[in-house]
């Protein structure tokens, strides 16, 4: 039987932004080309989720990478504020889930100052029953270990989880520990699959049941 939920934050509980962000600092699209192939879309923006290297240390990484806008790295990267949004459904959908008796978890790749500068739009972490955050680990998804790290922690059996994130490969690695997974691409689509891998719990009991009013 299900009694967790386990979600990814980013595109699943809170949007991540980075394009209206870069553009609300009115750069022309050649800087803000730059500016993402340097960084969201660049090698080094896992690392920063990694939490291995410091933050100057990325920044001063981000600069050598292309020095032609040291500048607007830093005015971009002072304050974060913005590249998250937090979704309309997601407090309630959590609310929602905890009613109805389940334990809800966070697995995500994410970096301390995202966390300090998006607090507001990231205020939803403080309802779950707790949370594996990759910075604070020194590991990222889709290493196995941040999913055993989760279970261990509070006690889970992965076979009662589910497991929710908008990238196929870590739906992949959970289940490669034996945790449920379904890929998010909509709060619809998500909202549905959830529900009906929640009510299957019951299945075989109401066949049964069925079967006795049958033989009454």
């Amino acid at each position: 039987m299900i009694k967790n939920i386990i979600f990814d934050i980013g595109n699943v509980l809170a949007g991540f932004v980075w394009k209206d962000f870069f553009a609300s600092f009115g750069f022309s699209e050649e800087i803000n080309g730059k500016l993402a192939a340097c960084t969201v879309l660049g090698p080094l923006w896992s690392e920063m989720d990694h939490g291995i290297m410091n933050e100057q240390e990325i920044i001063a990484a981000f600069k050598l990478y292309d020095p032609s806008i040291a500048d607007e790295i830093d005015i971009v990267y002072n304050n974060l504020n913005g590249m998250i949004a937090r979704y309309d459904y997601t407090i309630p959908w959590i609310n929602e889930l905890k009613g109805q008796g389940y334990k809800v978890y966070i697995i995500s790749n994410i970096f301390g100052k995202m966390m300090r500068d998006c607090k507001e739009e990231l205020d939803f972490v403080s309802l779950v029953d707790g949370a594996v955050l990759s910075y604070q680990e020194k590991i990222i998804k889709p290493d196995s270990k941040i999913y055993r790290l989760l279970l261990n922690r509070y006690g889970l059996n992965p076979t009662e989880c589910v497991f929710i994130d908008d990238m196929e490969r870590n739906v992949w690695a959970a289940r490669n520990v034996g945790i449920p997974g379904i890929v998010f691409e909509s709060y619809q689509q998500c909202y549905f699959d959830l529900k009906r891998m929640l009510c299957s719990d019951f299945a075989g009991r109401d066949v049964v049941i069925e079967a006795v009013k049958r033989l009454a």
